[in-house]
């Protein structure tokens, strides 16, 4: 059989994305929008601050009486405003958030104050100033665009969306998935498992890193190595929006999720991707639904689903930016040349930078479990010595941090 050449993993990436298109838009109540993509730009609904308040504790004087002394006449705190006007030769105690008297006003601050009960004077340590003032309107103001579509809603986010007055945001839907694991060496049990088989644990990593990403994930499996069994694990995962297969994507005799996929009525868009670990990758589309064959080697499996799987999911929740972000890093150690793939090699992140672990066999879970981050090596690179500096993803948060 006569194998289509590898793509090139940016490539790759990009006809996938190309294609992406977002679910429809919902509204929910922003506490409920945390890690959610902004359907639409998020305009300000009022002023923050919608007046002039202290940036300090100290005390409130006219801008145009900045001599002293003064009398203290008052105090403005957080939430409890002075009413009165401020003349000549007065003074109010201010908080730092409290409403400014009105007028044109300054603050003296604390530390360069003497009180003497009611009566205050200059310590000779400075002077009253308006740069002690947060002014109405200086973080935003009504109708002002604070955030665009497709912005992941953070607990800054979040923060901000409510300043802004919006008790409810418009966001996207989140994706439905499907896990599909695959292959007659699989135990679903990890605790009694045969000399010929292995714990399935494919599925629970992949459901376990798409999880911040979707509303729902549908487990299945693991799945006999017959294509009447893929096929009927197909059928079940018919109404979600993505499946996710985990081993069968090669070209071995028990290798059954391409032609399974075929005779399921799926177009398959590309397959196999010139990076290591993880080229046996495979892209299909039925209708609407997404399918993502990934290797069955653990670390291929992570890998493929980290730089494809995941960028997948936040593209159709609507993420404006749905690839991890790249770091520049120094290397802590050295790393050789590359062959012909790219390569991502895992790596923990150490005092002098990125330390590569030394195991590179894909199915080494241990490995997998101490890195923290991914180090992207392009193919025919020569030997880096430490201290070059690198393209690296983080591990933390799907590559999002």
């Amino acid at each position: 059989m006569s194998l289509p050449p590898p793509l090139p993993v940016a490539e790759a990436q990009a006809r996938v994305l190309a294609q992406v298109e977002p679910l429809g838009p919902q509204t929910v109540p922003s506490a409920e929008a945390l890690g959610r993509y902004l359907a639409e730009p998020l305009l300000a609904a009022r002023t923050q601050p919608a007046a002039d308040l202290s940036a300090m504790d100290g005390y409130a004087v006219r801008a145009d009486d900045l001599a002293g002394p003064w009398q203290v006449i008052g105090e403005s705190a957080a939430g409890h405003p002075f009413t009165g006007t401020l003349g000549r030769g007065e003074a109010i105690r201010i908080s730092t958030g409290a409403l400014m008297p009105s007028g044109d006003c300054a603050v003296l601050l604390q530390e360069n104050a003497t009180r003497n009960g009611d009566t205050l004077a200059l310590n000779g340590e400075g002077e009253p100033s308006a740069r002690h003032i947060r002014a109405a309107g200086f973080d935003f103001a009504t109708g002002d665009a604070i955030l665009a579509a497709g912005t992941r809603i953070g607990p800054a986010q979040l923060a901000l969306a409510l300043a802004a007055g919006h008790a409810a945001l418009p966001v996207r839907a989140l994706p439905s998935l499907g896990v599909l694991d695959s292959g007659d060496e699989l135990a679903s049990d990890p605790g009694a498992c045969q000399p010929h088989q292995i714990p399935a644990s494919n599925g629970a990593m992949l459901a376990a890193m798409a999880a911040p990403h979707v509303a729902s994930v549908l487990r299945l499996g693991p799945v006999p190595d017959r294509l009447e069994a893929m096929l009927e694990a197909l059928d079940n995962a018919a109404d979600t929006d993505v499946i996710v297969t985990s081993g069968g994507a090669s070209v071995g005799d028990h290798d059954l999720v391409r032609p399974a996929l075929e005779q399921w009525g799926a177009t398959i868009g590309f397959w196999r991707v010139a990076m290591r670990p993880g080229k046996p990758l495979l892209v299909a589309r039925k209708g609407r639904q997404w399918v993502l064959g990934l290797p069955g080697n653990p670390v291929s499996s992570y890998v493929t689903a980290f730089l494809f799987l995941l960028p997948l999911l936040r593209a159709l929740a609507g993420a404006s930016e749905p690839l991890p972000r790249t770091l520049a890093m120094p290397l802590g150690e050295h790393l050789p040349e590359t062959g012909e793939r790219m390569e991502f090699v895992r790596a923990r992140l150490g005092p002098s930078g990125l330390l590569p672990i030394a195991e590179r066999d894909s199915s080494a879970l241990r490995a997998l479990a101490a890195a923290d981050a991914l180090i992207e090596r392009p193919a025919g690179a020569p030997a880096a010595e430490p201290g070059t500096i690198v393209r690296a993803y983080s591990l933390e948060n799907g590559g999002m941090a």
